[in-house]
């Protein structure tokens, strides 16, 4: 069953993801906690209302707080949503590995912190959260619950001010100088879409 197996493989990910986390350089700052509450907020309730759905679907016990599923996809549309998932999920590990030990679960600066410009970084400044808004959308799309939608929406949302928080912090961190160049050449989140800075 396709939406059994995506479940499993970001589940996977999950635990490789944090086993990964122990390496990491040393942060030097960060954000105060109030101004990292603005993305955590969204992408938690998201995270939350999407398990949710997941619950709801996988229990198969339909109720007003998970919904029932507005549609149910054929297995050759699911096992499609299954690889573009994976694929999302490929594509955050090899932002992961061409980062390094600059990755940091949250917004900080690193001990000799640099702007990584190679790899999937030519692509999207945020090529993990690209990755994770992929998975979760295929999730989202094959669990079809109105709580898992609305979650994987939440999620995105966070993502997305997470990014921007991030780009804020390490511009005034590293200079608007050494940020601005990358901004203006490379997308923020979507492949080929035209930079905007």
């Amino acid at each position: 069953m396709p939406l059994a197996a995506t479940a499993v493989v970001i589940s996977l990910w999950a635990v490789s993801w944090g086993i990964a986390a122990i390496w990491s350089r040393r942060t030097e700052a960060r954000p105060s906690t109030i101004d990292q509450a603005v993305h955590l907020i969204p992408t938690i309730f998201g995270a939350v209302l999407l398990s949710v759905g997941a619950r709801v679907r996988f229990a198969g016990r339909y109720h007003a707080i998970g919904g029932t599923p507005l549609w149910r996809l054929p297995d050759s549309v699911g096992w499609t949503m299954f690889t573009i998932c994976v694929l999302g999920l490929a594509f955050t590990w090899w932002a992961r590995l061409t980062l390094g030990d600059l990755w940091s679960s949250s917004v900080s600066r690193k001990e000799d912190h640099t702007i990584v410009e190679k790899g999937p970084y030519r692509l999207v400044r945020h090529p993990i959260y690209t990755g994770l808004d992929l998975a979760f959308a295929m999730l989202a799309l094959q669990l079809a619950t109105p709580a898992g939608l609305v979650g994987a929406c939440f999620i995105m949302f966070g993502f997305w001010l997470k990014a921007r928080l991030e780009e804020r912090f390490l511009s005034a961190q590293l200079g608007e100088a050494a940020y601005a160049d990358y901004r203006r050449r490379t997308p923020m989140l979507v492949p080929f879409w035209p930079a905007r800075g």
